[in-house]
């Protein structure tokens, strides 16, 4: 037991036989499925479960340096809790439509989504925005195609989803979670990766832009970079405070800790991290459980290396440093 809560490892082969099978449906033919990305639509209580689907072998580089998109935006629903799922459908026309033809490729997540207080559900995504083209090919790739992060959302319980506006800074894998201020309103703050440090940002129209981006100072990123997770927690007072979950070494990926932010709408508001994990530490996904004051994690980490495992985290009560 660690600062309050507890890690547990499973590895069952047959659960994971189990969760294969349940999952058949999110897919396309001579397609595959990466970057999952869930957001739970509380009034029609439905699971959406967002992710890309990418043409057979195609790598992320290959796509950046042709400057041909081979990626597809997905998702599939659960209206049981995640028993039974929906057939997948593709929103790459009616979504991205001629857009696509801009990006070199995109993602969702991976990480999960978040449903505002007006509603609105909330995915965050990148995608690889190609400003300049010769004979259909982008002009010096490595200089000019660069990551953007940007919101999917849904005005409409899911029926309808439509693109945000792209951050104004070079960011890729974003984590994004809503802040209620002193008098009530809401804010969507985003917290991107991009090389040797995050940028953060926040949008006043509930993810349809973000304001001017700026780096957080106390978050550390490791030098090729690493994804990370977020998620909002009411505070003792009522307000909302932010809790980060990300690898914590200036020089590799490891000792992964958990930052808390007491005061999300300034600049440098974060505390030192805690430390959950001493080691090889990469991906993760962060939520809370406010009916039970709770938090749940999931961390890619090891001995050796990050991907010797994926480990489950859960605050059981409240730990004594979120006071």
């Amino acid at each position: 037991q660690l600062f309050g809560y507890k890690r547990y490892v499973k590895s069952d082969v047959s659960d994971k036989h189990i969760l294969i099978d349940e999952l058949q449906s999110a897919t396309l033919r001579n397609h595959r499925t990466m970057n999952p990305c869930p957001v739970y639509e509380k009034h029609s209580k439905t699971v959406f479960l967002f992710f890309i689907c990418v043409l057979e072998n195609t790598t992320e580089t290959c796509q950046i340096c042709t400057g041909k998109n081979k990626t597809r935006l997905c998702y599939v629903t659960s209206g049981d809790n995640g028993q039974t799922w929906s057939e997948v459908r593709d929103l790459a026309e009616s979504v991205i439509g001629e857009t696509i033809h801009k990006w070199a490729t995109f993602a969702v997540g991976p990480g999960h989504g978040v449903q505002l207080e007006n509603g609105r559900l909330i995915i965050p995504a990148y995608a690889y925005y190609i400003p300049y083209r010769c004979f259909s090919y982008p002009i010096l790739p490595s200089c000019t195609v660069h990551p953007r992060a940007l919101s999917i959302y849904s005005e409409d319980e899911g029926r309808t989803w439509r693109l945000g506006t792209m951050l104004s800074k070079p960011s890729c894998e974003c984590e994004m979670a809503e802040i209620i201020d002193h008098e009530g309103r809401s804010h969507l703050y985003c917290n991107t990766r991009n090389t040797s440090y995050r940028w953060e940002a926040l949008s006043e129209n509930s993810g349809a832009s973000f304001d001017e981006p700026h780096i957080a100072r106390e978050l550390v990123e490791p030098p090729s970079g690493c994804q990370a997770c977020g998620t909002s927690v009411l505070s003792p007072d009522t307000q909302t405070w932010l809790l980060f979950m990300h690898p914590t070494s200036k020089s590799d990926r490891r000792d992964m800790g958990i930052y808390l932010n007491r005061s999300p709408l300034h600049s440098s508001g974060w505390d030192k991290p805690k430390i959950i994990h001493t080691g090889p530490s990469g991906y993760s996904d962060l939520a809370y459980n406010g009916d039970k004051g709770t938090f749940s994690g999931l961390m890619e980490c090891g001995k050796k290396t990050e991907l010797e495992q994926i480990a489950f985290v859960t605050f059981k009560n409240k730990p004594t440093w979120l006071k």
